[in-house]
């Protein structure tokens, strides 16, 4: 994470000003003086923080050679040490000449592969200690008996209560759990676009037709999934695996839904309500009925379901799709497998029940773990390429390096206890990590 520090610091505008403020080596002035400004100290913190960084580094590495490490960690960690200090060297060039489009490239190039090595050393020793090689399941999981009716929550005989259960099960339909993260997506990426488009009408319409649109989803998931919901201890109190709502009744719900928030978003313009018809069939119908029964792969293919709000959001604003809104969809795509598979953990034996091909049903918790240390690194970068889009500056960052760094805490955790808690301990720092960083974004892109 101190890498990563330094990496998303480095290409975030909060230093592209700093730089020229200290063009000397290793400090500022004639090269020995301190800085005599707030952004000759930023500049100047992050030569002393790179420093402290690469004793970390030797540490790590040396520790590595002197204990019973595997070849690939060993390996991986002195990939990292060697490079690390070209990247320095990179660094000190660019501070002092000003540098170029193309030594700029190199120098980030740099820091990603350090990073990269340090991540894979850290996900191969977890493995190493942590892992089970015989963790692989023999066969594919086959759809179990439903659960005794019995265990469903009956359904109220008082006329008033049901009533009441009757509207409460319509919301549970729309899985409200999923509107305020996909809307803040949304919210996020109108943030970043920014511009004349982003008037009130817009953010509203958008974040209204928005939530209407995972509802409909919802609903059509709830729909598609009923049988096999009653297979589910998670599942089996769903409003269709308990007859509450009627089957017709929910579809008919879930057409006035799309209806409704296609609606909304063509008043805004016509990609964004193409984009938010999309959304709706990708989730409903590639994601329910094609990938998530047939594929190990359904949660990373998946992604795009909840990476389309960055799209959409972009589009409201600026009527097309431009890189920042590409670059928000990536991260939400990337962290998608790390923030699910925590999930997947924690149900494991109820996806198996329903015949879901979940990653760890299917490959494996060790296997599923090594992946969620892949795809959090993953999305690291795609935050620090996100940081380096020019708009987003030191809330961004700070918030980014220290929710990352909370959610691998827990990632490491789940290594080591391996239990159900320590999974949604997980899943729920990715939450954190992502919720917190597209708030970030939101005030920045307001402020800016």
């Amino acid at each position: 994470m101190g890498v990563y520090l330094l990496l998303v610091v480095g290409v975030a505008t909060a230093l592209t000003d700093a730089v020229s403020a200290c063009t000397a080596w290793p400090a500022c002035g004639g090269g020995w003086s301190l800085p005599t400004s707030l952004d000759g100290w930023i500049a100047f913190g992050h030569r002393i923080t790179a420093l402290v960084v690469g004793l970390g580094v030797l540490t790590t590495m040396i520790l590595a050679w002197r204990t019973e490490t595997s070849r690939r960690v060993r390996a991986a960690l002195t990939l990292a040490l060697l490079l690390y200090p070209v990247q320095a060297g990179l660094g000190a060039l660019v501070a002092t000449t000003g540098g170029t489009q193309r030594l700029s490239v190199i120098h980030l190039a740099t820091g990603v592969v350090i990073f990269g090595g340090l991540l894979a050393a850290l996900a191969w020793w977890l493995e190493a200690e942590t892992g089970d090689p015989d963790d692989v399941p023999e066969s594919r999981p086959e759809l179990s008996e439903p659960l005794d009716p019995t265990e469903r929550p009956p359904i109220p005989t008082d006329p008033l209560k049901r009533a009441k259960a009757t509207l409460f099960a319509y919301f549970r339909l729309m899985k409200p759990r999923l509107m305020w993260l996909l809307c803040l997506v949304a919210a996020a990426a109108m943030a970043l676009a920014s511009g004349p488009g982003l008037t009130p009408y817009t953010v509203a319409a958008t974040l209204v037709a928005g939530s209407l649109s995972i509802g409909a989803s919802g609903t059509f998931n709830h729909v598609l999934e009923r049988d096999i919901d009653r297979r589910m201890a998670r599942t089996n109190d769903r409003p269709l695996a308990t007859d509450l709502v009627p089957v017709r009744n929910a579809v008919a719900f879930g057409l006035l839904l799309t209806a409704i928030s296609v609606g909304l978003f063509a008043t805004i313009n016509w990609l964004a309500a193409a984009l938010g018809l999309i959304a709706i069939v990708f989730y409903s119908v590639v994601y329910t009925l094609i990938l998530k029964p047939n594929t190990v792969q359904n949660t990373v293919i998946g992604g795009a379901a909840g990476a389309l709000p960055a799209l959409i959001g972009w589009a409201a604003v600026t009527g097309s799709i431009g890189l920042g809104g590409v670059l928000l969809a990536t991260l939400i795509f990337l962290w998608t497998p790390a923030h699910f598979y925590n999930l997947a953990l924690a149900y494991k034996d109820d996806y198996a029940r329903g015949g879901f091909p979940m990653m760890p049903v299917v490959r494996g918790e060790t296997a599923t773990r090594r992946h969620i240390v892949w795809y959090l690194g993953a999305t690291l970068l795609a935050g620090a390429a996100l940081a380096a889009s020019g708009t987003l500056g030191w809330l961004y960052v700070l918030t980014g390096v220290a929710f990352g760094g909370l959610f691998l805490w827990m990632v490491v955790r789940l290594h080591y206890e391996q239990t159900k808690a320590a999974a949604l301990r997980a899943f729920h720092a990715s939450n954190a990590y992502l919720g917190f960083v597209l708030l970030a974004i939101v005030v920045e892109g307001l402020a800016l």
